[in-house]
C-alpha cells in the first residue's frame, strides 16, 4: 500500500460506512438495493451528514475572515512600510510582523482554507470508493459487512429510473450515443455550474465591505467566478453520474448555508449587514420597541444604497429625454 492509499484509508472507511448506513436504512423503509434511486438518496444522505459536520468549521472561517478584515489597515501599513525593499533582511522582517498581527488577531492567513481543504480529500475519498465500486471491487470495509462485493456489483449496475447508469460518465454517454446519459449529464452540470456561479456572486455583491472590493483579492474572485464554472464543465465529462450527484447535493448545501450566512451573519460593513440592520430596524419600529444606536443611520444607509443601484437607469433615461428635445 503507497502512502497516498494509506492516507485515504481512513477517510474511505468513514465514507463507506456513511454511505452504506443510509442505503440499508433506505432498503429497511422498502427502497429497492439495486436501484439507483436508493443509491443516490445514500449518497444524498452522506452529503448532509458529512457538510452538517463540518459547519464548526465553516463558522470558524466565519470569525477567522472577520478577524482577518479588522486587522487590513495594520497589514496594508506593514506593506507600505516594506514597499520597494527587496533584500532578504527586510522580505522576512515583513513576513515576521505580518504574522505577528496574525497572531495577535487570533487568526491566520489561512484559516479561511480550511473547509476547502478538508472537502478535498472527502470528494477524492469518494471517487475512489464510487471507481471501486464501478468495477465491482469491495471496499477497505468489506471484512465488516459495510461495501461487500455484492453490494459493489449492485452499485455498478444500478440504473436511475431504469435508463440511466450511475457509473456511465458524460463522455462515455456520447461515446455510446446514450441518450438519456447525456441529457442526464447536461441537466446535473448546469445545475452545478448554475449554483456554484450564483453562490459566488451573492458572497461578492453582498457580503463584502467596500474596502474589500477594492482589494486586489477581490479582482482575483472575479476572475475566478467564471473559471470555476469551466473546470465544472471538464470534471463533469469525465466524472460518473454517481459522483456528480454528491457535488451537485453540496453545491446545493453550500448555497443554502450561504444565503443563510449572508442573511444572519453577514459581514460588517457589506451591503448585506446594512440591509440586516435596516430590517432590525424597521422590525423594532413594528413591534413598538424604541430604537437603538444606529437604527436610523441603517435606514438612510439602505435607501442610499437602493438609491445608487436606480441610479444608472434614471440616468439613462434622463439623458434619452434630454437626447429627444
Amino acid at each position: 500500500m503507497d502512502i497516498f492509499a494509506l492516507l485515504m484509508w481512513p477517510i474511505k472507511w468513514v465514507i463507506e460506512a456513511i454511505l452504506i448506513g443510509f442505503h440499508t436504512l433506505i432498503v429497511a423503509l422498502g427502497g429497492d438495493p439495486a436501484t439507483g434511486l436508493t443509491w443516490v438518496l445514500s449518497i444524498v444522505g452522506l452529503v448532509l451528514v458529512i457538510r452538517s459536520a463540518m459547519i464548526p468549521l465553516t463558522v470558524r472561517q466565519i470569525v477567522s475572515s472577520r478577524k482577518s478584515l479588522e486587522i487590513q489597515p495594520e497589514i496594508q501599513r506593514i506593506q507600505k512600510k516594506y514597499k520597494g525593499k527587496k533584500d532578504q533582511f527586510s522580505r522576512e522582517a515583513m513576513q515576521r510582523e505580518t504574522m505577528e498581527a496574525y497572531r495577535k488577531a487570533g487568526t491566520n492567513p489561512f484559516a479561511s482554507c480550511l473547509p476547502l481543504l478538508i472537502q478535498m480529500p472527502i470528494f477524492l475519498g469518494l471517487v475512489q470508493v464510487l471507481t471501486d465500486s464501478n468495477n465491482r471491487r469491495p471496499g477497505v470495509t468489506a471484512d465488516i459487512g459495510f461495501l461487500t462485493e455484492q453490494r459493489a456489483v449492485e452499485f455498478s449496475e444500478s440504473t436511475l429510473f431504469g435508463v440511466v447508469p450511475l457509473h456511465q460518465t458524460m463522455q462515455g454517454g456520447f461515446a455510446s450515443g446514450d441518450v438519456w446519459v447525456i441529457i442526464t449529464a447536461i441537466v446535473l452540470t448546469a445545475i452545478m455550474c448554475a449554483t456554484q456561479f450564483y453562490t459566488q456572486l451573492q458572497i461578492m455583491t453582498k457580503n463584502q465591505t467596500p474596502a474589500m472590493k477594492e482589494s486586489p483579492m477581490y479582482k482575483q474572485q472575479r476572475i475566478l467566478l467564471y473559471i470555476i464554472p469551466v473546470f465544472l464543465l471538464v470534471s463533469a465529462w469525465l466524472f460518473p453520474l454517481g459522483t456528480m450527484f454528491y457535488w451537485l447535493v453540496s453545491n446545493i448545501y453550500t448555497l443554502v448555508q450561504q444565503l443563510i450566512i449572508i442573511n444572519k451573519m453577514p459581514t460588517p460593513g457589506s451591503d448585506a449587514a446594512l440591509a440586516r440592520e435596516a430590517r432590525m430596524a424597521r422590525k423594532r419600529q413594528r413591534m413598538g420597541l424604541p430604537p437603538v444606536d444606529g437604527d436610523e443611520a441603517a435606514a438612510e444607509t439602505a435607501v442610499e444604497i437602493k438609491t445608487q443601484r436606480q441610479q444608472p437607469k434614471g440616468k439613462g433615461t434622463k439623458s434619452k429625454r434630454e437626447g429627444r428635445a
